[in-house]
């Protein structure tokens, strides 16, 4: 891949001593979409929270544009944090604070002045499909209402990459396909760099250049939605078809 934007090089991560992450090497181009599947518990957000120094590996380098920020100090690994916009699976919003003060949060942080935080808040709503929704605050907002202002947030400090986690998980069919929409929009107007993170295939497919699967704690498979969808991996074919891997004993799920 010519001039990866990230790169993870043999990134490992364990946790009370069960490994999450096993050496892991993984490459994002700049501009494309990568999205990561996997089954839950096998790293997908760990990984993007390397990416956002809220967790540190305990081997192996994370470059971004080239450099690696696994030994940066907390002041220049902030510096790395506002290239990045990071859409989280519930939103993460201030429930106290209206949805304007919500999108505008990290702008009047940088000290910028209240006019252009203003204007860039409206920018910004609009683009997701929410104007003049400002003044209200997040729990008058539907689940689907709420994963917009989570972008708009996202998208206010103008990064160069997006993360997003689990973007679909709660919404109906109708808004999920929504979502897909605005993250397909989002990345052909901006032109960013996106990881998404999700279970979900239709969104996968949807949304998607390349498509990563993890699996104990490595890449097992990469490639372009048509390629996934027709791979003969059995691991990668079970996954995506949605099947246990044997008889379920209905007595342990009491």
């Amino acid at each position: 891949m010519a001039d990866p934007f990230i790169r993870f090089r043999g990134v490992s991560k364990a946790f009370n001593g069960r490994p999450v992450l096993a050496g892991l090497d993984l490459e994002v181009a700049r501009g494309e979409t990568l999205v990561i599947i996997g089954r839950s518990g096998g790293g997908k957000s760990v990984l993007l929270k390397h990416l956002i120094g809220l967790l540190r590996p305990d081997a192996g380098s994370i470059l971004v544009d080239g450099r690696d920020i696994v030994p940066l100090d907390e002041e220049a690994m902030a510096a790395v944090r506002v290239r990045f916009g990071m859409v989280f699976q519930g939103a993460a919003l201030f429930d106290s604070l209206t949805v304007e003060d919500n999108v505008g949060f990290a702008l009047r942080r940088q000290g910028r002045p209240e006019a252009e935080v203003r204007r860039i808040v409206e920018e910004r709503l609009a683009e997701v499909g929410l104007p003049g929704a400002g003044p209200r605050k997040p729990a008058e907002l539907s689940g689907g209402m709420r994963k917009r202002v989570g972008l708009a947030r996202a998208l206010a400090v103008n990064p160069e990459a997006v993360l997003y986690d689990e973007p679909t998980t709660g919404l109906d069919p109708v808004m999920a396909d929504a979502i897909n929409d605005l993250i397909v929009e989002t990345r052909e107007r901006l032109g960013v760099t996106s990881i998404v993170v999700t279970h979900d295939m239709t969104s996968a497919y949807k949304v998607g250049h390349r498509i990563a699967m993890l699996y104990e704690g490595r890449v097992r498979a990469t490639g372009t939605p048509d390629e996934i969808r027709a791979s003969t991996d059995p691991v990668v074919a079970q996954f995506i078809a949605g099947r246990a891997a044997g008889p379920i004993d209905v007595r342990s799920l009491a």
